[in-house]
């Protein structure tokens, strides 16, 4: 028989995740992101339940392609933009709309040849020092691509750095108005952390375009500040396993590598198929919360390549077999954040999403 471990994606929670920032963003248009193969959940599992959304943002062309192969004929966004001056070819084929973010991408598409001009977002740098045209370029850099022909509408766009905690947005916003003050086009400002924290009571902020990433798959964009109860998100990646042994650790027994662990009263602990090869961290400590049987135990031991091991006293009546839940929802309903157990890695709940491994089952219901 199979390893007893699988991933379930769950199409009815990404449509209540989309539905939850459109309510937030309240009257702006939405793209779900979709880029890391829709955050580790697969863009083609995906998609049944994102579809509902106005456009899709992602990273490449390759990824791109793949939504226009499931029949997408709305807006695609290539959040990075170009790689390279040939990427505008299969802009042009794929009716893509790209974000400008440095001058060389500009020098492209002045030199691309295209019956039907393109839409493009130009980026501001407004605190976030990744991406993005320093405030005293900005304007110059509207005025060139306004003179293209190869340019149909300019959307001015940023991204915050801080949205998820205390500095917040304000600074960059201002920043963000001092630079586009005069110049036409759309705006689009919010993240996800933005969108929820912030955008239900500013109009201005919400603007024309949200960008919905991390939230439509369940997690909360500010944890530990908010889980993803607060919000009314529901998780749309469940990592589900079962026990595949138990031991009795007698005090001062040990388990796993380097006897991280030592019991100092009798234990009898669960063996769960799954470890860091599965996508489930090596940095998470013990006491990071596992669902046995729908109850909440906690991880003792070291991760190993393949198994790890959870501290059975709160569901005496486990054994061999009982379904396991890492993170997600398991088959009754209850719910474990992956933001908990990523906190419990040191780690955020995007890294988990993006790590589950390809040998892994994944099914979507």
């Amino acid at each position: 028989m199979p390893r007893p471990i699988g991933a379930v994606i769950h199409t009815a929670a990404l449509a209540h995740n989309l539905a939850r920032a459109r309510a937030a963003a309240d009257g702006a248009r939405i793209f779900a992101v979709v880029k890391a193969d829709a955050y580790g959940h697969g863009i083609e599992r995906a998609y049944p339940g994102l579809r509902g959304a106005d456009g899709f943002a992602l990273l490449d062309i390759a990824e791109a392609e793949r939504i226009r192969a499931l029949g997408w004929r709305g807006p695609v966004l290539l959040l990075e933009g170009c790689f390279e001056a040939r990427d505008l070819e299969a802009c042009s084929r794929l009716a893509l709309w790209h974000v400008i973010h440095r001058a060389e991408q500009i020098d492209w598409l002045a030199r691309h040849k295209s019956a039907v001009p393109q839409r493009v977002f130009l980026k501001l740098n407004s605190g976030m020092n990744r991406l993005g045209f320093a405030p005293e370029a900005f304007r110059g850099a509207w005025l060139r691509l306004s003179g293209l022909a190869q340019v149909d509408d300019i959307t001015l766009m940023t991204h915050f750095s801080d949205a998820d905690g205390a500095p917040g947005v304000a600074a960059q916003r201002a920043a963000f108005d001092a630079a586009c003050e005069g110049l036409a086009g759309e705006r689009s400002l919010c993240n996800s952390a933005a969108t929820l924290r912030f955008a239900p009571a500013d109009a201005a902020l919400r603007a024309d375009w949200v960008r919905a990433g991390i939230l439509s798959y369940g997690s909360s964009p500010d944890h530990p500040l908010h889980d993803s109860a607060h919000w009314q998100l529901m998780p749309a990646m469940s990592l589900r396993s079962e026990l595949i042994a138990t031991q009795h650790l007698a005090p001062g027994a040990s388990v796993g590598y380097g006897s991280t662990f030592t019991a100092d009263v009798p234990m009898r602990i669960g063996v769960v198929a799954c470890g860091y090869a599965d996508g489930y961290p090596r940095s998470a400590k013990a006491g990071t919360p596992v669902l046995v049987d729908g109850v909440r135990c906690r991880l003792v031991g070291r991760v190993s390549m393949d198994m790890l091991t959870v501290d059975l006293a709160p569901v005496p009546a486990a054994g061999v077999g009982s379904p396991v839940t890492l993170w997600g929802r398991d088959a009754q309903g209850r719910v474990l954040g992956i933001d908990e157990v990523a906190h419990g890695a040191g780690t955020i709940g995007y890294e988990l999403m993006c790590a589950l491994a390809p040998r892994v089952p994944v099914s979507a219901d």
